[in-house]
């Protein structure tokens, strides 16, 4: 099997543990033809999501009583967006990925652009960038652990992010006025505003709902964005107001 074809591999496993009631790496390596590391990235994507337990030297089923409901799955919407973010990176790119799930909803693709150092604040960002089969470079920035937005903050962040210079940051939104730019509930700005800084393309991912949401804090103003991405579904005026601004507009259409 194709090393490639990660999703059917991790399919595979599930069969195989769901048939012999216990799975181990060395055997599940042989299988499949691949390493250990690679298998053991399988197990422990496939335990993040709730399909299994590991164990020393391999893994198995969920016990029953453990069983919870499945978390809320990503909106179509947030996937088409990430796709079309995933879609301006260049290979070898130095990229910034802020916290988020529309940001995130990028991880399971980069996979496929090789050479790839990836800056984040974000845990959830980092854990899943380790579970891929190509990994690549991981920087975290480190600081201060902000609980409302699940991701670092702080001078200390801030320093460690102009030690470097970015291609691209991917950053999210609570809100977009209209007249200022990107809006949030969190008081912390000063770290969104420095990775605008040591980027040469700032690329915002918001679904279209978010744009006319008027929220006090401002993120980033207008001269500070190069390129917006959200879905088909808005305003027509709302989008020739982002174009007046000179912003490059992309809106995805809902792939079926």
């Amino acid at each position: 099997m194709s090393k490639r074809n990660t999703p059917q591999r991790r399919h595979t496993i599930l069969a195989l543990l769901a048939e012999q009631g216990e799975v181990s790496v060395d055997a599940l390596a042989q299988h499949f033809a691949t390493s250990e590391v690679t298998i053991r990235k399988d197990l422990a994507a496939l335990e993040k999501n709730g399909l299994l337990l590991r164990r020393y030297g391999g893994a198995v089923p969920v016990p029953q009583e453990l069983i919870s409901e499945p978390t809320q799955p990503i909106s179509p919407y947030k996937q088409a967006i990430a796709r079309a973010g995933v879609a301006r990176i260049r290979e070898h790119a130095r990229i910034i990925i802020d916290s988020g799930t529309t940001t995130a909803a990028m991880i399971p693709q980069l996979g496929h652009k090789p050479g790839l150092v990836v800056m984040t604040n974000s845990l959830n960002v980092a854990n899943a960038l380790r579970e891929l089969e190509h990994e690549p470079v991981l920087l975290m920035t480190g600081g201060t652990w902000d609980p409302h937005s699940e991701s670092f903050q702080g001078q200390v962040a801030e320093q460690v992010l102009r030690s470097y210079d970015f291609d691209q940051l991917f950053i999210g939104a609570d809100g977009i006025d209209l007249e200022r730019g990107t809006t949030t509930f969190n008081e912390l700005l000063g770290l969104s505003r420095v990775m605008a800084e040591v980027a040469r393309e700032v690329i915002v991912m918001v679904e279209s709902d978010k744009i006319g949401r008027r929220i006090p804090n401002l993120e980033l103003p207008w001269s500070s964005l190069h390129t917006l991405i959200t879905d088909e579904r808005l305003d027509a005026q709302a989008a020739e107001q982002i174009r007046a601004r000179g912003i490059p507009l992309i809106l995805v259409p809902l792939e079926n």
